[in-house]
């Protein structure tokens, strides 16, 4: 059984945010690290906090940007940015 694919008309934004993320963080549980949502704007900025074995790895940008962001972007149409916070 496959992972339906978020569904706008029946779930919120920070509903198919946090689905996604918790495809993502196995992955990145396994280096060590982990990663919190912090906040999504209303123009669809969504706010990241790496947590544990990420803050400070050099690693980190490149699991934002192509791992994070990018399936942020492909799954929720409305995610514009993700940026990661302190």
């Amino acid at each position: 059984m496959s992972d339906p694919a978020p569904d706008a008309s029946n779930e919120s934004l920070q509903a198919r945010v946090e689905r996604v993320l918790a495809l993502i963080r196995p992955g990145v549980q396994e280096d060590g690290g982990d990663f919190e949502l912090v906040k999504i704007s209303e123009s669809g900025v969504v706010q990241i906090r790496f947590l544990g074995a990420c803050i400070g790895c050099p690693s980190s940008e490149m699991t934002l940007r192509d791992g994070i962001a990018r399936n942020l972007r492909d799954r929720v149409p409305e995610v514009t940015e993700v940026i990661a916070v302190d």
